[in-house]
């Protein structure tokens, strides 16, 4: 989708798409007479005057001025050719995971591939999880025979109108987004915007609270919005942060604000709320919009709030400036705040902070070593920003040099590569796949153990009982960050390891009758396997693995902005802007 939309609707910050007062003169208004100054000699003398001062030629005088853009600066981009057997081998493993799922639970929400059956999300029934969520991988891979047949239950057995709670945020992103990215890349195939734009009308009630943001639940069928019971009045400050791009694009398809102005409403209200130190904790209060005495961190329920601050930008076209400052400023926080340093192996790492009221009622933060591997985007984030917001110039060599990034740029790319390499060095388990949680050694455990390594997975000493913090699911964010550190550098040391990756969940989480399960322990030569397929091993997980060993054109990312669910969504210069700074 390329070029600007009008849009009609009006929205709540004023209007947006301001006409141009039409300055043409009307015929009964009297004009004044033209000058005539040359008719009188002191015109030609002021031109002489003027040539022979500035050497000029006369007729320069008279052209319009014209902003000469300045040729395209010569830099080296590394050709990304595809490394078709390892490519085609990941289709393969999307097709095998396709299959067992077909076969056993089409249409359900979630799949069990170990019992071989599906299930769903509420009892009135499922939303089409799993077809929608993994629809555009199918595209992508030119999967066409299994791509029409989940097409064809999307336009005749998809329906929203069930009356049952599900989460606003993960139908967005699953749902709303596998289902804008369809039809994006089916060449607009009306039946994805039809079912789009039906479930954002169901979602939109979710945002009816005195603060405008969105409850975590929404009943389809009912319309209406739903407190979450695990914590009433608490909303997550990922979860509400993390649906703008999707309902920014269906405004710019439909020409309908409604949706960008219900998603802005939330940017705009957390920039004003936002803490003086620039960290966002990870619950705000629904009535209030205030945030919540509560944890801060880029791992659950924070990490999609720092993704989508940079995404937005760049899904407008850099149009839009105040994402620009929020990015800008949340990551200098991040820096100063949240990274780490482990005491073997240096690796680069993000704590958490915990807090606590005093008894004289100020706050205190206890500092946490541990990091959720679904931190492990940041990585690819970082270098992302930094060659796309961070430029000297116009035009970003492959792999960069340091030349092309101002200093600031430089060190979000030396903080991209370095969290990358924390990263990697968490799948240094018996399975080659990461645990869930890594703890880091701080200098108190070093005085009763010995580590060889700066991170372990807590409570796992007992292989017959494993950790909580152990379990892979089939999680996609080392492999997202290595996709984009490849397309950025043409480093095969980040393809090798993604296949490396591959490699391990094909000898420990495949299922041989169809399908792929999540592991309970990665560390243990015996672990067992988890009757779970998380839809987003599908739309993520092998998607992702697919792009690392394809051509570099396909999805580039000066044309297409990925959802955090990994759906492709183009990117657009709106007519409409941010409404506020």
């Amino acid at each position: 989708m390329s070029g600007d939309k009008t849009q009609n609707g009006s929205g709540a910050q004023g209007d947006k798409s301001t006409k141009k007062k039409d300055a043409t003169p009307k015929p009964s208004e009297e004009q004044p007479p033209p000058p005539t100054f040359a008719k009188s000699g002191i015109f030609m003398l002021a031109v002489a005057i003027a040539i022979y001062m500035y050497q000029t030629d006369f007729f320069d005088l008279r052209r319009p001025k014209v902003d000469v853009q300045e040729p395209e600066p010569v830099v080296n981009r590394t050709v990304i050719k595809a490394d078709l057997p390892k490519r085609d081998a990941i289709v393969a493993a999307f097709s095998h995971a396709w299959m067992g799922y077909e076969r056993d639970a089409m249409g359900c929400d979630e799949y069990h591939p170990q019992s071989k059956k599906g299930s769903n999300l509420t009892e009135a029934g499922g939303i089409g999880y799993t077809v929608v969520d993994a629809i555009d991988t199918m595209q992508l891979m030119g999967l066409e025979d299994e791509y029409k047949r989940s097409r064809d239950w999307i336009a005749t057995k998809l329906d929203f109108d069930k009356e049952g709670n599900f989460n606003t945020f993960e139908t967005t992103i699953r749902v709303l987004g596998g289902l804008l990215s369809a039809y994006h890349l089916s060449d607009e195939d009306p039946i994805f915007l039809q079912k789009a734009k039906d479930l954002a009308d169901r979602l939109l009630p979710a945002f009816n609270t005195p603060s405008g943001l969105p409850l975590s639940m929404v009943n389809l069928k009912k319309r209406e919005g739903v407190d979450n019971e695990e914590n009433p009045g608490l909303i997550s400050t990922a979860e509400a942060s993390t649906l703008q791009l999707e309902l920014r694009y269906l405004s710019y398809l439909t020409d309908d604000d409604v949706y960008w102005d219900s998603a802005e409403a939330v940017m705009r209200l957390i920039k004003s709320v936002t803490l003086p130190s620039g960290m966002a904790p990870i619950f705000l209060n629904a009535t209030n919009g205030q945030f919540l005495l509560s944890e801060i961190r880029l791992g659950s329920r924070g990490d999609s709030f720092y993704e989508y601050l940079l995404k937005q930008y760049l899904q407008t076209g850099k149009t839009e400036p105040v994402y620009l400052g929020l990015y800008q400023g949340t990551m200098q926080a991040v820096r100063n705040q949240l990274v780490h340093t482990g005491l073997i192996q240096n690796h680069t790492y993000t704590a958490e902070l915990i807090p606590s009221r005093l008894p004289n009622g100020e706050v205190s933060w206890r500092l946490s070593p541990k990091q959720d591997h679904l931190v492990c985007f940041l990585g690819g984030s970082l270098m992302l920003g930094a060659t796309t917001i961070g430029l000297t110039g116009r035009a970003v060599s492959v792999p960069p040099q340091p030349e092309e990034l101002n200093p600031m740029a430089q060190a979000e790319w030396k903080l991209g590569e370095e969290l990358l390499e924390t990263c990697m060095d968490t799948h240094n388990t018996y399975t080659g796949l990461p645990p869930e949680i890594a703890h880091f050694w701080t200098k108190e455990d070093k005085v009763y153990r010995k580590p060889k390594k700066d991170w372990y997975i807590k409570g796992n000493d007992w292989p017959g009982v494993p950790s909580y913090d152990a379990r892979y699911i089939l999680r996609p964010e080392t492999i997202e960050s290595l996709f984009i550190a490849y397309r950025l550098t043409a480093n095969e040391r980040y393809r090798e390891f993604g296949w490396k990756i591959f490699q391990s969940i094909e000898q420990h989480c495949k299922v041989e009758e169809g399908g792929y399960s999540a592991i309970l322990n990665v560390d243990s030569p015996t672990t067992i396997k988890m009757d779970k397929m998380e839809t987003f091993f599908l739309s993520e997980t092998l998607k992702y693995l697919y792009l690392l060993f394809s051509d570099g054109d396909v999805m580039p990312f000066d044309k297409y902005v990925f959802n955090t669910e990994a759906h492709p969504l183009p990117i657009f210069r709106p007519s409409t802007r941010a409404g506020f700074f």
